[in-house]
């Protein structure tokens, strides 16, 4: 859902947190993420990983982005838009994200 529409008291489905639409939803429910209190204590970089890992390809580096929005969004912040989050991914995660094998 578009970020600026969310109402934190309405979310119920994954499609109604910031940044998610039904691609999303799918990518988080092969996570074993079946709703968004589900998100509450998850690692995004972890998820990113798994994703690359259970879906068998490297993902965008575009979806850790999204996963960093939900995971802050689960923990108390507002909902942003996904490219909040490319500076801070970048920082964070960036040479872990070039080596495939680093974790």
């Amino acid at each position: 859902m578009n970020p600026s529409k969310v109402r934190r008291e309405a979310v119920r489905r994954l499609t109604d947190l910031p940044n998610v639409g039904p691609a999303t939803a799918a990518d988080l429910r092969l996570l074993g993420i079946t709703r968004p209190a589900d998100l509450a204590e998850a690692d995004p970089f972890v998820l990113y990983r798994t994703l690359c890992e259970r879906t068998g390809a490297r993902q965008d580096p575009c979806v850790l982005d999204v996963f960093m929005s939900l995971t802050d969004f689960a923990a108390g912040g507002a909902a942003r838009p996904w490219w909040d989050y490319t500076a801070e991914r970048k920082r964070r995660y960036g040479s872990r994200l070039r080596d495939p094998a680093a974790g």
